[in-house]
């Protein structure tokens, strides 16, 4: 459900508000802001002896399910109730949050595993509270996206998170289509049931491409597995056991020499054939060293006559 602006505590200005608060006695051990606190991706000794206190000592926690989130408390021997903030939380939770802040209160927002805000509920939130003229404090720590790139092996220095791409085959191909040109390491979440589907997917549109499936990471079984996406399919199946989200990476497109159009154009007859023009231009694009623009718009040139010929 799409996050909506709330209205915003009465204040004559940004800067006026920001003095108030400087002035005003904090009402709990942590300076009043929103503090954006990341918690273990698995392994719950993953977190930060500053989380820890933050966690602690705010003066209220909200977090994605309190379920999850009362197992860690436990397991850290903090003794509190969080309250519930989601995907789902309406516009009265981020006016109740606003009216804490403008009374000087510090609160702490977790996400069930992570760090807040990737691919997760809380954007709408900061951006309400960074509008509203309040402090945000950054405490960081896990994040399956960097953990996963830190052990795979590909290249690091430039990557795109995408995070998760559409449940349907169709519309992730367009997805995949949409990212063929840009030559850095991609990073994708993933679900264990959508996980094959998505490898074939990236096998259509990118068929030269490495895959790294990074799965039950920071936890005992923890791994890596490397290699074309076709080949993977085969050992993911035979092990189908794992749970919770999986990041995916696919390796940056390796430097190719340029087909010529008559090649490109061969080529295109031929995926034409079995896919549709989108996902077809993507894949001889993934191949040929041209881009999915200059591929897509050669295909719209086919003649009937022509696309049966090839």
């Amino acid at each position: 459900m799409t996050e909506h602006p709330v209205s915003k505590p009465m204040k004559s200005t940004k800067r006026a508000a920001v003095s108030a608060r400087k002035g005003s006695d904090l009402k709990g051990a942590f300076k009043s802001g929103l503090y954006v606190v990341a918690t273990p991706i698995g392994n719950s000794k993953d977190i930060t002896l500053r989380a820890l206190e933050v966690l602690t000592q705010a003066d209220k926690v909200y977090c994605e399910d309190t379920r999850i989130t009362k197992k860690l408390f436990s397991l850290h021997g903090i003794q509190r109730k969080p309250d519930s903030y989601h995907e789902h939380s309406s516009d009265h939770v981020r006016a109740e949050i606003l009216r804490q802040l403008e009374n000087g209160l510090s609160v702490a927002l977790i996400s069930d595993a992570g760090t807040p805000l990737i691919s997760d509920p809380g954007y709408r939130l900061v951006k309400d509270v960074r509008d509203a003229g309040y402090e945000i404090f950054s405490v960081p720590g896990a994040s399956s996206p960097i953990a996963a790139l830190s052990i795979a092996g590909f290249p690091s220095d430039r990557f795109l998170f995408a995070g998760f791409l559409p449940p349907k085959s169709a519309a992730r191909q367009t997805a995949l289509g949409d990212l063929v040109d840009i030559p850095v390491t991609l990073v994708l979440f993933e679900s264990p049931k959508r996980l094959t589907g998505l490898l074939k997917d990236i096998e259509a549109v990118m068929p030269d491409r490495e895959v790294a499936v990074c799965r039950e990471m920071t936890k005992a079984f923890e791994e890596v597995l490397v290699g074309a996406p076709s080949e993977l399919i085969g050992t993911l199946d035979a092990n189908a056991s794992a749970r919770g989200e999986i990041v995916v990476l696919i390796h940056p497109p390796a430097a190719r020499e340029k087909m010529s159009e008559l090649e490109v154009r061969k080529n295109l007859g031929v995926a034409m054939q079995s896919q549709p023009l989108k996902t077809a231009a993507a894949r001889v694009a993934a191949l040929s060293g041209w881009s999915k623009r200059d591929v897509y718009q050669l295909a719209l040139t086919f003649s009937d006559n022509e696309n049966e010929g090839f």
